[in-house]
């Protein structure tokens, strides 16, 4: 399937993983991976904990791990969603929209560091997150 020209991802941003304790995971992910702590947020829920991980590309594709989204995680873990990065949000939510594309969330969500997201349904129930990133 060729990229349409009128489809303005540019990559995958970031894929989040739900994790029961989130300093326990970001020093495994450091020792068993390489990987390089990015930054943590607490989210504006004032429940959920994030932390992205990568190896300090500009361009990579980051790990974020969730903390409180859901406790009972099964024993191989649960990636929670694949999230792709957009120049602008609204412009791609109404193409969505066009498409029947069916929303987790009813608006966008701004993080405290600006950044925003929503969340959409895949064909077979996966959550697809459309990132538009302050970096």
């Amino acid at each position: 399937m060729e990229r349409g020209m009128d489809v303005a991802v540019r990559r995958i941003e970031h894929v989040g993983i739900m994790v029961k304790d989130l300093e326990t995971s970001i020093a495994f992910y450091k020792e068993t991976a390489g990987l390089e702590l990015k930054g943590t947020l607490e989210h504006t829920n004032g429940v959920i904990r994030l932390a992205f991980l990568g190896y300090g590309e500009s361009d990579e594709t980051e790990l974020e791990l969730i903390q409180g989204y859901n406790d009972r995680l099964p024993a191989e873990g649960k990636v929670h969603h694949i999230a792709f990065n957009v120049d602008r949000l609204e412009p791609e939510i109404e193409r969505l929209r066009a498409l029947n594309v069916k929303f987790i969330d009813k608006e966008i969500t701004t993080l405290p560091n600006g950044s925003r997201y929503i969340f959409f349904e895949g064909p077979d129930g996966e959550w697809i997150e459309f990132f538009e990133s302050t970096r």
